[in-house]
């Protein structure tokens, strides 16, 4: 999914980068307790941050990430990667999000999927259990939104930062931003989720299931005790694939490959060994992004993903949203096959049915959910005006 990422984002626009190079630092949390009152005796993780802290602490805005990302949200880590942050477009000097004004911070999740890329850090199960000395595998706690919200909040008060003057992020970044508001309204100023709904409905749930499913049924999966043997790569490139897909449109889709075939001379109703660009390109995206990914820790961040509901883990649907008294704004695009249109806005007419103040900003594009990493710039002013209000 990253490669497809990548590839929108570059022709989604003309914006310079966040400039400074961008370094990775890291902070741990000992003896993290899961809300499931589950142990984790270190809590490991990576984060970024772009433009300065001021002496009052109260410029700065917290940026949770996507279900595949990870805290790169801006600039580059050397002057020749060619790949910046996602959100470099609205992350930078006098952009939406301007580090002029912003002190930016980016953290990596817990159980992220990225293990094996070297740009990430995390705890998960491909991590050491210090218990036993090996991978913890599928005995690794099962973790939720609220509690990477949680390893948040604890970078928060190593940094000495009282309030976030905004929380705002993308798909699961969004459901982040919805944990923190319902949680935690005293500890920010306003939330910005992105192409996120309130929270995981039955539909939700059941492709969340269908996206792990390779995984589970490659053998080298092996009940996720693979950490000394062969990978379930090709299961994890399958479940990459059906994410890479869902997280566009069939407009995108046809636009991008119509029926064309792989190779020109290649027609896939003469043998089987021949495919469709489609097929052939979102599996090669697949592949690539497995190649750093690791297959326990998609499932940990599907099961993590299905349990959501803002502020309220005990299936409450409505009082998470309620308990919101911080003004939102709501960003989405008609055309997401993963939170659809109908499931934001009635997430914001909840939130506001009790009086707190609901903006709603739709995207246009043809790159469904993608639209709100890709063309989010498209609401630049309506995100600076949000961030500036008094």
């Amino acid at each position: 999914m990253r490669l497809i990422l990548c590839t929108v984002a570059m022709l989604a626009g003309p914006a310079m980068a966040y400039e400074p190079l961008v370094q990775k630092q890291e902070f741990t949390l000992t003896d993290f307790v899961t809300r499931g009152g589950e142990t984790i005796p270190e809590m490991r993780l990576g984060y970024e941050t772009y433009g300065t802290l001021n002496e009052a602490r109260d410029n700065a805005i917290l940026i949770p990430h996507f279900f595949s990302g990870n805290s790169h949200a801006a600039g580059r880590y050397s002057a020749d990667d060619l790949a910046p942050g996602y959100w470099d477009a609205l992350i930078g000097s006098g952009k939406a999000i301007d580090t002029d004004k912003w002190f930016v911070v980016s953290v990596d999740s817990p159980v992220n999927l990225g293990a094996n890329d070297p740009n990430v850090i995390t705890t998960g199960p491909a991590s050491i259990n210090p218990a036993t000395g090996e991978p913890w595998g599928m005995d690794f706690p099962i973790m939720t939104i609220g509690d990477f919200v949680e390893t948040q909040k604890g970078l928060m008060d190593q940094l000495q930062i009282p309030k976030w003057h905004a929380v705002m992020g993308a798909s699961m970044g969004g459901l982040q931003s919805f944990e923190w508001a319902a949680r935690y309204p005293d500890r920010l100023e306003r939330v910005i989720p992105v192409i996120a709904s309130g929270w995981a409905d039955a539909g939700l749930i059941a492709w969340l299931d269908v996206w792990a499913a390779p995984i589970r049924l490659d053998p080298n999966w092996n009940g996720g005790d693979y950490y000394d043997a062969e990978p379930p790569e090709a299961g994890l490139a399958q479940a990459l694939k059906i994410v890479s897909l869902q997280a566009n449109s069939a407009e995108w889709a046809n636009a991008t490959f119509g029926r064309s075939w792989a190779k020109p001379d290649a027609d896939p109703g003469q043998s089987w060994d021949n495919d469709y660009m489609v097929v052939d390109r979102l599996n090669m995206a697949g592949a690539t992004r497995a190649r750093t990914s690791d297959a326990n820790h998609f499932l940990y961040l599907v099961r993590a993903n299905q349990q959501f509901v803002a502020g309220h883990p005990d299936g409450n649907l409505f009082q998470g949203l309620l308990d919101i008294d911080v003004p939102v704004m709501l960003i989405h695009t008609d055309e997401d096959l993963v939170f659809p249109g109908n499931a934001v806005r009635e997430t914001g007419a909840i939130i506001k049915s009790d009086g707190t103040p609901v903006k709603i900003v739709e995207l246009e594009g043809t790159n469904g959910h993608l639209d709100g990493l890709a063309n989010l710039a498209q609401a630049e002013k309506q995100i600076k005006s949000f961030l500036e209000e008094e």
